[in-house]
């Protein structure tokens, strides 16, 4: 029987070279829409960092994490950048996670 974790990792897996997808969105894909969080635990011990593309893994407002395991949001937000994804200015008091630019959703989101 597949973990979630497993589920979670087939879900980002999917995730096409210059979009994203939220951690709900991952959540809802893999079975259990109110997980957004474990999907959060799960990425985070990613056992194949750069073939499970978790940078492409964001806040449902673009905002990227401010635990990224992998190098921290600068970090993240480069791998995002070289793929093409788009970023739009901060809104005060929007983000959820880092502060700074946020992913264009309207632009760059997985349509799954």
């Amino acid at each position: 029987m597949e973990t979630f974790s497993q589920k979670v990792y087939a879900v980002v897996r999917r995730i096409p070279r210059g979009s994203v997808a939220t951690y709900g969105q991952v959540a809802a894909l893999a079975g259990a829409p109110r997980n957004a969080r474990f999907v959060g635990f799960a990425l985070h011990a990613n056992p194949e960092p750069g073939v499970i593309p978790c940078h492409r893994v964001v806040f449902r407002d673009g905002s990227l994490a401010p635990g990224f395991a992998f190098g921290g949001p600068e970090r993240q937000r480069a791998l995002l950048e070289e793929e093409g994804v788009a970023f739009v200015p901060p809104v005060d008091g929007a983000n959820a996670g880092a502060d700074g630019w946020r992913v264009d959703m309207d632009r760059c989101r997985w349509r799954a």
